[in-house]
């Protein structure tokens, strides 16, 4: 093999590797600003992009879709406390840590008088929405961590520039704890609203995820 020695100006030469994992306390330590900014995979620190305002918009929209189900849902007295929020920290495993913020995530209610922290085990339904820069991330990565942390639902999402445009629907089998893909409702297919009835019963009407 036939190597060649980097120019002296190349930014290669300022890369500097992380010099130890980072542990589930020192996250916890972080400021809140910071840690927006970032996850935290298999110990080691990932940079997330700041979202566009189309992908805000439509995590606000899907938001809003999912806690207006949720209160009728909570009323209808089959389920529990629910919360629906947007990028919020998600614990998955504490070692080596794994830490995500899902776009927009179903949850069970937290004891806050306790300080519990958000984690799988309270996740109903975690949806991401895909930009050019999180392909990958969103339909293997996150598929894959997502499963193997046991949360029941994933939903990958898509947008045009007028909003959503098709939710990828998976079910969590829990004897191989993989994700099983339910389907894929497109806006523009001709039957009416999709209706759902796990986690919780949801009407999609895609007119509140257009932008």
């Amino acid at each position: 093999m036939v190597t060649t020695a980097l120019p002296e100006d190349s930014w290669l030469r300022d890369l500097r590797p992380q010099p130890a994992r980072v542990t589930a306390a020192e996250y916890e330590a972080l400021s809140e600003e910071l840690a927006r900014a970032i996850e935290i995979v298999d110990g080691y620190i990932v940079f997330c992009e700041a979202p566009t305002p189309d992908h805000q918009t439509a995590g606000r929209r899907l938001a809003n879709l999912l806690e207006r189900h949720a209160r009728d849902a909570v009323k209808s007295g089959r389920f529990g406390c629910l919360t629906v929020n947007n990028d919020v920290d998600l614990r998955l495993r504490d070692i080596p840590l794994l830490n995500r913020r899902p776009d927009v995530i179903l949850y069970r209610c937290l004891d806050r008088d306790r300080g519990e922290r958000l984690r799988a085990e309270h996740a109903l339904l975690v949806i991401e929405i895909v930009s050019p820069g999180s392909e990958t991330q969103d339909t293997t990565d996150k598929l894959g961590e997502y499963a193997r942390a046991g949360i029941p639902h994933y939903w990958i999402t898509r947008l045009d520039n007028d909003g959503v445009t098709s939710i990828e629907r998976y079910a969590l089998d829990r004897a191989s704890m993989l994700y099983k893909h339910l389907g894929t409702f497109m806006k523009d297919e001709a039957s009416g609203p999709p209706e759902i009835t796990n986690p919780i019963p949801i009407t999609i009407t895609w007119d509140d995820l257009t932008f």
